[in-house]
């Protein structure tokens, strides 16, 4: 009986997130890979494994995150390279900076319509800035 309960209890813990937010959130659109605002790239990185297009949003999410940081890195390194981020060593995992990225953003719906890239460099650069002395 008490096993029954628990997995019950573990089962709800993690079906019961994803359909909440699925009352909420809107389905993974074709749209969203157009990734035109910060409001469609959310939709990606926070797509609900039982979605159609969960495997290409999350990869999208991740492979566009990822690549425009990766751009940064080669455009500031060099002896004239500016740095605006400056994250800790040892830096947050992939993973972790994406975690703390949709939520950062889940939090300035302001810049929901803004292009992602913006929106991205906006959390870096509040997130990890670099003393510019």
């Amino acid at each position: 009986m008490m096993r029954t309960l628990i997995c019950a209890l573990i089962v709800t813990v993690l079906v019961v997130p994803c359909a909440a937010q699925n009352a909420v959130k809107k389905q993974v659109t074709k749209d969203d890979f157009l990734v035109k605002t910060t409001a469609q790239l959310l939709n990606l990185c926070t797509a609900c494994k039982d979605d159609p297009h969960y495997k290409e949003a999350i990869h999208f999410c991740y492979g566009y995150l990822i690549g425009a940081y990766h751009y940064y890195v080669a455009e500031s390194a060099g002896p004239n390279g500016r740095k605006l981020v400056c994250p800790p060593d040892p830096p947050p995992t992939r993973n972790e900076a994406i975690r703390m990225f949709i939520g950062w953003a889940k939090k300035h719906p302001e810049y929901l319509q803004d292009p992602p890239v913006e929106t991205e460099f906006r959390f870096l650069m509040e997130e990890w800035p670099c003393d510019q002395k």
